[in-house]
């Protein structure tokens, strides 16, 4: 009776009068007693605070925003494996129906009723996808041929996302790049044929480069690539790595050909969790038509009393981000996302017209094509600049702001950069607030007598290069 008592008073305790709150968070060891609900959540809530709010994080692509009934519904829906088709029927009828509508955005040629395409855990896996479906097929024509295919390889530029190094290490194919230049900024289209051959598995053009926002120029390499397969009897496709641009594309520039209705688009990936407007993980990926989805990447399986088809590389998966996705699409219609994308872009245009107004600074590109951009130092500015791009970051992390400074692939990998990714739940008070936060930063690196840490590392590492830094 005595212990009965002890522990409802100790539930009724006030959360910081508790003893856990004034005893270390476990790290090794699972703690030996049980512990009140609502201060375990509290403990852990608590954990979470010295980070940056996630509608600050400008670094990220991933949604940080939905509206309460999507919340909603996903919270309702977080106990549902998708996996589960017999238990939850409607939940693949949903999917199935996301599928449908995706593919129909990018224009696919497909007549069946369900689009083939496949349900992934973010764009990583979508792309993993594509990437596999483009080597199985060509494996099984060099095998129909009797020729060799231990030796394929895949191209693209030195923009890729680091999943595309994942699936060339994991599936042993080789990875091809053509760097990006100051004068190049995105995929060479000529550079990219030099290093194609017959075991070329495809070319992966990015629409949305994450290094830099911009796109690849799709429809000229499906044009320059027409030539090239005509005149070496080659069939090298293209899958598009579309994680951003798949749900930019169609809603601002619906007359832009980059998807399906281009010949050698087979394939395209993007991310549910990014554009698509969902929180994540979710990601998408269509073919144009199921005999371009080989035949060994559906796996049929006796599951819960029933056989189950699936493509994919995790089995268990969640399902709310399913019901995310097409309440999405029953809610904002093309229109309302249009108008959500539109003004990411609005936003994005903004920040790069008034960062560029900025002395100290200048645009990598003249352009925003997607709600994202990248700016560098001005060169003569920075001669004779105290700080670097990096502690700019730093400066702005401390006002809640996440804005990443990092260096170029290889090739203009001496070049430091900055970021700002513009996504729904940003608003232009939001980025006044923002650029006026920039601008304070910079006043006060401006007062300095001395370099900065990283300045005089930068200083050293230039000067141990023999060069002076240019743009």
């Amino acid at each position: 009776m005595n212990q009965q008592k002890h522990n409802t008073e100790d539930t009724l305790t006030d959360i910081f009068g508790s003893k856990e709150m004034r005893s270390p968070a476990p790290t090794e060891f699972i703690p030996k007693d049980k512990t009140a609900p609502e201060i375990a959540y509290q403990l852990v809530k608590d954990e979470t605070y010295p980070q940056t709010q996630p509608r600050l994080n400008l670094a990220t692509f991933v949604t940080t925003y939905m509206d309460d009934y999507a919340t909603r519904l996903m919270n309702e829906a977080i106990n549902i494996n998708y996996i589960d088709e017999t238990e939850y029927p409607r939940v693949a009828v949903m999917c199935g129906r996301c599928l449908n509508i995706v593919a129909n955005l990018w224009n696919t040629p497909e007549k069946a009723e369900w689009k083939t395409g496949a349900l992934g855990i973010g764009s990583s896996e979508a792309c993993m996808l594509g990437g596999v479906a483009a080597w199985l097929r060509w494996r099984n024509r060099r095998k129909a041929a009797g020729k060799p295919f231990d030796k394929p390889n895949l191209v693209m530029s030195t923009g890729f996302q680091v999943v595309w190094e994942k699936f060339c290490q994991l599936w042993q194919i080789e990875m091809r790049t053509v760097p990006l230049t100051l004068d190049k900024p995105t995929l060479d289209i000529e550079e990219a044929l030099k290093v194609c051959d017959e075991n070329t598995i495809c070319i992966v053009p990015i629409a949305g480069v994450t290094w830099t926002g911009l796109d690849d120029d799709i429809e000229g390499l499906d044009k320059a690539l027409d030539a090239y397969n005509r005149k070496t009897g080659y069939e090298i496709p293209i899958h598009v790595d579309a994680a951003s641009g798949g749900f930019i594309l169609p809603f601002l520039r619906p007359e832009k050909k980059w998807d399906f209705r281009l010949k050698w688009v087979l394939s395209i990936s993007t991310s549910g969790h990014k554009y698509g407007l969902v929180y994540p993980g979710l990601g998408w990926v269509v073919w144009k038509d199921k005999k371009y989805l080989p035949d060994e990447m559906s796996f049929s399986v006796n599951y819960l009393g029933a056989n189950i088809t699936q493509v994919g590389l995790n089995f268990s998966r969640p399902a709310a981000q399913i019901l995310g996705q097409y309440y999405n699409f029953i809610r904002l219609g093309f229109e309302g996302y249009r108008e959500i994308q539109q003004n990411s872009m609005d936003i994005a245009r903004y920040c790069h017209q008034q960062i560029g107004k900025m002395p100290c600074f200048r645009n990598y590109a003249k352009e925003v094509v997607n709600p994202l951009f990248i700016w560098m130092m001005n060169p003569e500015y920075d001669k004779k600049a105290k700080w670097t791009l990096f502690d700019l970051q730093a400066a702005l992390q401390q006002s809640g702001w996440m804005v990443p400074a990092y260096t170029m692939p290889k090739n203009i990998d001496d070049l430091i950069v900055m970021r700002i990714v513009v996504r729904q739940g940003m608003s232009r008070d939001m980025a006044d607030m923002l650029l006026g936060d920039i601008r304070n930063a910079v006043a006060e690196f401006e007062k300095l007598q001395y370099p900065t840490p990283s300045r005089i590392k930068y200083e050293n590492k230039e000067h141990q290069k023999g060069k002076v830094y240019t743009h």
